[in-house]
């Protein structure tokens, strides 16, 4: 059991990379609050952990939100009496297209969920932390931000203002025993969001054209992000900070 006994927050765990965490630190005795904007999905995953044995409870929160993101750190607390790891997976992207055509709300929403989020769970989650004598911060941000393409150019820049946040973030909280790492996933064709990655429907072709790209020739897994994310909140890492792990074949090399 790596992760016996920590309390874990896993935001945008409904479906995907953040449910695939969920459940694999909950196999590694983690208590984990499951988040989610949706209810209906973030209760099957609930529901699936506890079935194979495992801790989690779960709480709605929009993370764009001060409020809810305070009840959701708060929640934690109250659940385990303590915060151990915060993993920030939640995001969002615009449909990949030129960068002149996407519109402002678009924008906003996109730097909202994957910006705005992780000022918010620093700002909440930090006093938690200090108060547990420490703890990490595990944020999930992409291959897009280290090897960015035309046509994700606004979300590009979001998911690299993540990585240069994190590593400030590391250098900042290190005194406080706070480690702040990146998991930066190449694509998967089996997210929620892909469609809006590849531009259209996820064909054989688009995807024969993007896993030639990859050295280790195969796409991402939620597994494989998952089994860096149980590292990162491992105590066998309690050295590693300021850190992104590409998780991707070799794609950024």
């Amino acid at each position: 059991m790596r992760v016996k006994d920590k309390s874990i927050i896993v935001t945008g765990a409904g479906g995907g990379i953040g449910e695939g965490i969920a459940k694999r630190l909950a196999a590694e005795g983690a208590q984990v609050v499951v988040n989610d904007i949706n209810a209906a999905l973030g209760e099957q995953v609930v529901e699936a952990i506890l079935r194979a044995g495992g801790r989690a409870s779960f709480f709605a929160a929009d993370v764009t939100k001060s409020a809810e993101v305070k009840a959701l750190v708060e929640a934690a607390v109250q659940r385990h009496g303590k915060l151990d790891v915060m993993v920030n997976n939640a995001g969002w992207t615009h449909r990949n297209r030129p960068a002149l055509e996407v519109s402002e709300d678009e924008f906003d929403r996109c730097y909202a969920v994957n910006v705005k989020s992780i000022y918010l769970s620093t700002v909440h989650a930090v006093p938690a932390l200090r108060a547990n004598g420490g703890g990490s911060f595990i944020n999930i941000a992409s291959t897009a931000g280290v090897r960015p393409r035309p046509g994700l150019t606004w979300y590009n820049g979001s998911k690299g203002a993540v990585i240069t946040t994190s590593k400030s973030l590391a250098a900042e909280f290190g005194p406080d025993n706070i480690r702040v790492n990146c998991i930066n996933p190449v694509f998967n064709p089996d997210t929620g969001l892909a469609a809006e990655f590849a531009g259209g429907p996820i064909t054989e072709e688009r995807k024969a054209k993007f896993r030639a790209t990859i050295p280790l020739g195969r796409f991402s897994t939620a597994l494989d992000v998952a089994n860096a994310a149980l590292y990162l909140a491992s105590d066998e890492a309690s050295f590693i900070s300021g850190v992104c792990i590409e998780v991707d074949g070799a794609r950024c090399v």
